[in-house]
């Protein structure tokens, strides 16, 4: 069993909600199931796609809310999303209940983040649970060992299910199972979004440019909407837990690109299954893609999962001048230049030097990676 960053039992707090975000089949109900199975309170462990218990949380009747959460010091509601306003049931709990403590666990974040955050106000912490990262690879391998498996990570990503699969075929076959029946499932689910195909159609698109500035214009060209209608649907994606966005950095000077947008995928196993390539490094055209999707997403990781509170950007300019990812935390500026293949040394660009006097820059590649993302 892969061992998680989180220790819930670090986080649980009394007369607060500890709510659980993540993509679906990422090892939320695992790890609150192994939680509970070491835990001494007394507690409740339920689901969101019980139909009794959607009615009792969603009815706002306070009497039959207390009545089915008195007597247990723990209360823990897997898949919250599925029960409407979710959000005011559990206060009613928190509120009423002298040091209870509660734990909801949640696949959609636009769903979840709606029905919970303003009634929970105060009363939540947050944490998102991603596909394994490699700091918690590190509890199983050595330096070395990773690194042997590194070209694994960028073809069948990280997933659970995908890390402990024995063999190829049922890598791609977790994945392939992943993209038909899950990715998508919570989009589907929303009023207004016309169907599984013109979503897959938008998904392909961005697999084959992420790490690449994204045109809606044209992006809404080649599936046939609106510029609008594609923009709602990247929203919904990033919320969904199925891609991340990262906006170009400005201090305003002129000649810097900052209206479009890149896209990278929270896994690139769920990448290269949108477009069904799982052909093995040597053998792709696309490794400069994996493996800037790969160290952009677990250095994400890394920050949530240590605290490190900054944002993230790529730079560049319309001569052409770029860095990948750049870092604003601590009111520094971090550029970073993510190369598979290039191992010499490279001086920053010129305006990037010449803008921002006091900003660092760092070529991440094969030998100083790990360095980078544990």
């Amino acid at each position: 069993m892969i061992k998680r960053i989180y220790d819930l039992k670090q986080l649980i707090r009394p007369n607060k909600v500890l709510v659980i975000y993540g993509p679906r089949q990422v090892g939320k109900t695992t790890l609150l199931n192994s939680f509970l199975s070491m835990c001494s309170m007394k507690y409740r462990l339920d689901s969101g796609d019980n139909i009794r218990v959607q009615q009792i949380l969603s009815s706002g009747d306070f009497n039959l809310i207390l009545d089915y959460a008195s007597g247990y010091e723990l209360l823990a509601i897997d898949e919250a999303q599925q029960i409407p306003r979710v959000g005011t049931g559990l206060k009613i709990i928190v509120d009423h209940i002298p040091n209870i403590m509660v734990i909801a666990t949640g696949s959609s974040s636009f769903d979840l983040s709606g029905a919970i955050g303003e009634p929970l106000t105060g009363r939540k912490k947050t944490i998102t649970l991603y596909p394994v990262s490699q700091q918690e690879l590190a509890l199983m391998y050595n330096r070395y060992e990773l690194k042997e498996r590194l070209e694994d990570f960028l073809v069948f990503g990280s997933y659970p299910e995908v890390v402990t699969a024995e063999s190829r075929k049922e890598k791609i076959d977790i994945l392939e199972e992943l993209v038909s029946s899950y990715l998508l499932k919570d989009v589907i689910a929303l009023e207004r979004v016309k169907g599984p195909k013109v979503l897959l159609d938008l998904l392909k698109l961005l697999a084959f440019q992420a790490g690449s500035q994204v045109s809606l214009h044209e992006l809404a060209s080649q599936v046939r909407l609106d510029v609008k209608t594609v923009g709602r649907y990247l929203d919904i994606f990033e919320k969904a837990f199925v891609i991340k966005r990262i906006g170009g950095f400005s201090r305003n000077l002129r000649k810097e690109v900052v209206t479009k947008a890149k896209y990278y995928f929270l896994d690139n196993g769920i990448r290269n299954a949108v477009i069904s390539q799982f052909n093995p490094i040597e053998s792709r055209n696309d490794t400069g893609i994996l493996w800037e999707n790969f160290i952009v997403i677990e250095r994400i990781k890394k920050c949530a999962y240590q605290g490190i509170y900054g944002s993230f950007y790529y730079w560049r300019t319309y001569d052409g001048q770029e860095i990948d990812m750049v870092e604003e935390r601590d009111g520094r500026l971090f550029g970073y230049e993510l190369k598979w293949s290039e191992r010499k040394k490279r001086k920053a660009p010129a305006d990037w030097k010449g803008t921002y006097d006091n900003a660092e820059f760092t070529i991440i590649n094969r030998d100083n990676y790990l360095d980078f993302i544990l």
